[in-house]
């Protein structure tokens, strides 16, 4: 830089030389008798010619103003239009010249019929039934629709938003029809069937751009109000929308990334699981994780983290009137949870293979487990591991999860696994019948909708974790296919057993049910039409077949299933 600066400043110097001993003189003398100088022709203005351009011309607004070639991409679009040239899409700044909005709406609808293990109830539908279970087909149907306003400033191209305002209100409406009272409604005179409607913000939050800490654009930021947030790649251990504040960035260009956040958990709708505002959970959640990418290779990241859940005691009793806080399991008695959760997660492939793995140790205490009968220790471990490859169109997948379970209720150690709030995408998800149904018994759910984790807890999003319960252990096989570039087909099939039953056995006061739970499988079809994710069309077909632990619990044999439909469509 500084030899191109001399260069340029001795180029000046013989320019502006060469100029004055051009037109003056050298003798004083000669310059008096040659009178005053004359000016050149070729230095008068030549008429009939207009002046040159100027270097630079102001535009008012840089990006209307400029007027782009002719291109299939720059299509000056209307504000329905959302794939050409859209204000309310952010192409253009709605305020100025550096402040955008992005509005986005999303309708969600869902149809599923399944078959679940249902409770007769204490008035059962059908006179003739004498067992504790009835008639296990239902239909649920939900339809949400959301609208997300992002009112931001700054130029992001290559930097983060100076700051930033998301608006995301969302309307539900959830139908269920049962064969059997008393599921909907604790009145069984409110009958099999139930309307709910929800309006809830599932976002409020601001973002402001603290400061940079490095030249290549290495940030920090804060989050505070209502936001998404999970804690790591797969939903584990905390995956959800709600209250709280979060500080983060990345350093080292980008290769490490970290989050500080707090949350001060909303309580929840029970049929939607939206958040009900200004309506306190008496829950704190603590997390802090920490990224590296190309961690080992190339293509690998890793994640350290630290969660910690403080449930205080409390009363609650859900929207449609069964009691939730605390949970009707063993002595029924107010508790609090301390858990801490140290995780190392990783995602990403080591030459052909796609890893994804996940390993969490809690520890902690319960101040009264209900099945325990007194103040317990926790001391409990999950893994994961799933690998895949990739083969043109196919991919071929393998997994195994493990939560361990307690294999002694009576003492004061709780060796069950569980979680804060999970969304669980792993071995199947919506195309694996465990994981997406929810599965009742006795006053509190076998398994949660969306998680892998027989917990015997009352509900994962109103409900206390519970660390003294039997613990899993799965195997998974899959096949996905990408058919076409619009249709994807998934082919799911899992193995479930219980780790221990012991807890099992005390909470039902029934000797010797078997760890074999029962083989999960599922197909399922992903359609995007036109794509992109406009609109995307999801079918799935899963069933469980039990295995004698799941018989000795239900008492049947009988298939469950599941025709699971989706359509999702997005402006």
């Amino acid at each position: 830089m500084r030899t191109k600066l001399l260069q340029y400043f001795w180029i000046c110097c013989f320019g502006f030389a060469a100029t004055v001993l051009g037109q003056v003189p050298r003798d004083s003398a000669a310059v008096k008798k040659a009178g005053p100088p004359t000016r050149s022709p070729r230095s008068e203005k030549p008429r009939g010619k207009k002046p040159m351009p100027k270097d630079f011309v102001p535009l008012p607004d840089r990006w209307r103003d400029i007027k782009t070639p002719p291109y299939e991409k720059n299509v000056q679009g209307r504000w329905y239009d959302p794939y050409n040239q859209n204000v309310l899409k952010g192409d253009y700044p709605i305020l100025g010249q550096n402040t955008f909005l992005v509005f986005t709406a999303a309708t969600d609808n869902s149809v599923d019929i399944v078959r679940l293990p249902t409770p007769s109830g204490v008035s059962t539908a059908n006179v003739q039934n004498q067992n504790f279970f009835g008639q296990g087909e239902r239909l649920v149907s939900l339809n949400t629709l959301r609208f997300s306003i992002d009112f931001y400033h700054g130029q992001v191209a290559y930097r983060p938003r100076d700051w930033e305002l998301r608006i995301t209100p969302v309307f539900n409406l959830s139908y269920v029809a049962l064969r059997e009272n008393n599921g909907v409604k604790i009145n069984v005179r409110n009958g099999a069937n139930r309307t709910d409607r929800q309006i809830a913000f599932q976002e409020l939050s601001l973002e402001k751009h603290l400061g940079n800490v490095s030249d290549h654009y290495d940030f920090v930021s804060f989050k505070g109000g209502i936001q998404r947030f999970g804690s790591d790649f797969r939903g584990f251990i905390f995956n959800d929308l709600n209250l709280g504040g979060r500080l983060f960035g990345n350093f080292h260009s980008n290769r490490y990334q970290y989050n500080l956040a707090y949350f001060y958990m909303l309580e929840k709708d029970t049929n939607s699981e939206l958040n009900t505002i200004f309506l306190d959970r008496n829950q704190r959640v603590y997390i802090a994780n920490l990224y590296r990418q190309d961690l080992f290779t190339l293509g690998y990241t890793g994640q350290l983290s630290f969660h910690y859940n403080n449930d205080r005691a409390s009363f609650y009793i859900d929207t449609n009137g069964f009691p939730i806080r605390p949970a009707l399991i063993g002595t029924v008695q107010p508790h609090t949870v301390n858990a801490y959760y140290l995780g190392w997660t990783g995602d990403g492939h080591f030459g052909g293979f796609n890893v994804n793995h996940a390993f969490y140790q809690v520890l902690g205490n319960d101040s009264f487990n209900q099945l325990a009968n007194r103040r317990i220790q926790l001391n409990a471990q999950m893994a994961a591991l799933e690998l895949s490859i990739d083969k043109d169109w196919k991919r071929y997948r393998t997994a195994v999860f493990y939560a361990s379970g307690d294999p002694n209720p009576q003492d004061n150690v709780g060796q069950g696994f569980d979680t804060i709030i999970d969304q669980t995408a792993f071995a199947g998800g919506p195309f694996s019948f465990w994981n997406l149904q929810g599965i009742r018994l006795m006053g509190v759910n076998l398994v949660n909708k969306t998680s892998l984790l027989p917990s015997l807890r009352s509900s994962k999003a109103e409900g206390q974790p519970n660390f003294v319960n039997p613990g899993l252990l799965l195997f998974n096989f899959a096949f996905d296919a990408e058919l076409t570039p619009k249709l994807k087909a998934v082919l799911n099939g899992n193995y479930l057993r219980f780790v221990n039953t012991i807890s099992l056995q005390q909470f039902l006061n029934q000797p010797a049910i078997s760890n074999h739970l029962g083989i999960d499988y599922g197909l399922g079809l992903i359609y995007r039409p036109f794509l992109n994710n406009n609109a995307i069309f999801t079918l799935s077909a899963t069933a469980l077949s039990p295995l004698a632990g799941f018989t000795s619990i239900y008492q049947s044999k009988q298939t469950l299933f599941s025709v699971f439909t989706s359509l999702v469509f997005t402006y």
